[in-house]
């Protein structure tokens, strides 16, 4: 499996990104910098998107990639709960803003929407797919997607503290998580459904004595003007852990 982040932050900036993780070439996470960051025939290459929840830098893209398509008698399937779908067709693509390309072009429409179900395993372009309940606004989902051959990656998605009972029914070889804002912003951090480093630690901690290991872990959605502060604050994270947690950057490749 070859995972490669196109976008690894909350804010957009000349050199950030919003978050969107893509998985050997067809199966994109969230869709805040995925057009942006393929060309079109890259994007036609697309199979799947899965969308966590309907915040506007984790879906902003989905338009454009509809677009993208809609000349190119394509369709990309996307996967998310009714929370997304209603966003989406009420907010995006309600015929104002964008087409609803769900509907259009007619006969041939370029986006095509399933709702997925928390906790029910599925089958989605040869990957096992488990959509799991993380502790952000609404209903926020995290993915573990397993390949074929058995390699697992589990990314969280926007989350706040509180994973325990999401660890029980995960069992990745990497985890891609958030840190969104550094230590000295923990009740912010708490009362949006978000970590600090200081958090994800104990989360992390919480992971470990459950499963008996941790995997290399990822950080991702960090706000781009308070990095520095999160990654020194991550790499104290790492070594009183003794594990991998690394900050994650636009284009980097990872593989299992």
């Amino acid at each position: 499996m070859n995972i490669r982040v196109l976008g690894a932050h909350n804010c957009e900036s000349q050199s950030s990104k919003l978050i969107s993780l893509l998985i050997d070439d067809v199966l994109a996470i969230d869709a805040g910098g995925l057009t942006s960051s393929l060309s079109v025939a890259a994007q036609q290459k697309l199979k799947a998107i899965l969308l966590t929840h309907h915040h506007y830098d984790h879906i902003r893209d989905i338009p454009a990639i509809g677009m993208n398509l809609a000349f190119q008698e394509s369709t990309i399937n996307i996967y998310s709960t009714p929370s997304v779908y209603d966003v989406l067709t009420t907010h995006l693509m309600d015929d104002r803003i964008y087409p609803d390309f769900l509907k259009y072009p007619e006969g041939k429409p370029t986006i095509k929407f399933t709702i997925v179900e928390p906790g029910k395993p599925e089958q989605i372009e040869g990957y096992d797919i488990l959509a799991i309940p993380v502790k952000h606004t609404e209903l926020t989902v995290g993915y573990q997607v397993t390949s074929i051959d058995g390699k697992a990656v589990f990314y969280t998605s926007d989350t706040g503290p509180g994973l325990t009972g999401c660890w029980q029914r995960v069992s990745p070889q990497l985890l891609i998580t958030e840190a969104t804002l550094p230590n000295r912003y923990e009740q912010y951090a708490r009362q949006s459904g978000h970590l600090t480093p200081a958090l994800l630690q104990q989360e992390l901690a919480s992971f470990q004595q459950l499963k008996g290991y941790l995997p290399p872990v990822i950080v991702v959605h960090m706000s781009p003007n308070l990095e520095e502060e999160i990654a020194a604050e991550v790499a104290d994270v790492a070594r009183a852990l003794d594990n991998p947690v690394t900050l994650a950057y636009e284009g980097m490749q990872l593989h299992l």
